[in-house]
């Protein structure tokens, strides 16, 4: 069995969707250890045969593996050859669905990066506001928001926030479960009022214990008791309220705003976003 291989992702654009389709694929193989590099933006033949000369220099005769999401024939023809395991993401799918569909696909890329203007204009918006509405800022804004995220400091708020505006086009603000709130079991009018977009974001105390000691070392505010019963106090809280309540435990930022929208039925505010 091989113990380590390399592993390329290329593309035409930014890389993000084939490296997050060859690393979904690859982590089944835990016993492996994986080299990889990402190539973006691989426009033309040319680019593309001094991506490849690379890639032979640093894998020849191990036969690495390519994750590929280019579109361009010409270009695809430099990498699919019998030195290494090519692997074309959209291949497959594309004669399938040409076939169940009867009809042509495009072939053309970047189609599926173009933002129109009502959407970069709602990301903008949501960004902006995400940023004025971090770590309890302005609560008393909160009518505007598309979701709340509730949590005690370090539970990962702010950059489910930042993903969820950024990514989703949603006006996300987050607030900070201080002792004020925690020792009375109380929340502010401002999140009562929009209690229907409001989340409880928890983790275990342990995970909690080393974000902050990595921030605070040695402090009271990371010991595993202060997190222990922080994180007790604010579930008691979600509970008497009714909010959800989401653990970002061992979960991605992506994995735990995904939760969040679920939660919130945000799909239907924006169309885009199903469970």
């Amino acid at each position: 069995m091989l113990t380590s291989k390399d592993v390329y992702y290329i593309s035409d654009g930014t890389a993000i969707l084939v490296t997050k389709i060859g690393k979904s694929l690859i982590c089944q193989f835990p016993e492996i250890k994986f080299h990889e590099e990402n190539f973006p933006f691989i426009t033309t033949v040319a680019d593309a045969q001094k991506i490849m000369n690379y890639i032979m220099k640093h894998s020849a005769g191990r036969r690495p593996l390519i994750f590929s999401t280019i579109i361009n024939q010409k270009i695809i023809a430099v990498f699919n050859v019998p030195e290494v395991e090519f692997f074309d993401a959209y291949l497959f799918f594309l004669e399938r669905l040409e076939s169940c569909l009867d009809a042509k696909a495009l072939r053309v890329p970047g189609v599926s990066r173009k933002v129109t203007g009502m959407d970069m204009h709602r990301r903008v918006e949501a960004i902006h506001y995400c940023m004025e509405h971090d770590d309890g800022t302005n609560a008393s804004e909160y009518d505007m928001a598309d979701a709340i995220i509730l949590g005690v400091s370090r539970a990962g708020k702010t950059p489910i926030s930042v993903y969820m505006a950024s990514q989703m086009g949603l006006k996300t603000a987050n607030f900070p479960l201080t002792d004020e709130f925690l020792s009375e079991y109380r929340l502010p009018d401002g999140i009562l009022r929009n209690a229907k977009c409001v989340v409880g974001l928890t983790t275990t105390p342990n995970l909690l214990h080393i974000v902050r000691e990595k921030r605070y070392p040695n402090s009271n505010y990371a010991r595993l008791t202060t997190c222990t019963n922080e994180i007790k106090q604010a579930e008691q809280i979600f509970r008497k309220y009714h909010i959800p309540i989401i653990s970002s435990a061992g979960k991605s930022i992506e994995e735990t705003a995904t939760q969040v929208t679920q939660e919130l039925n945000l799909y239907k505010k924006t169309g885009k976003y199903r469970p």
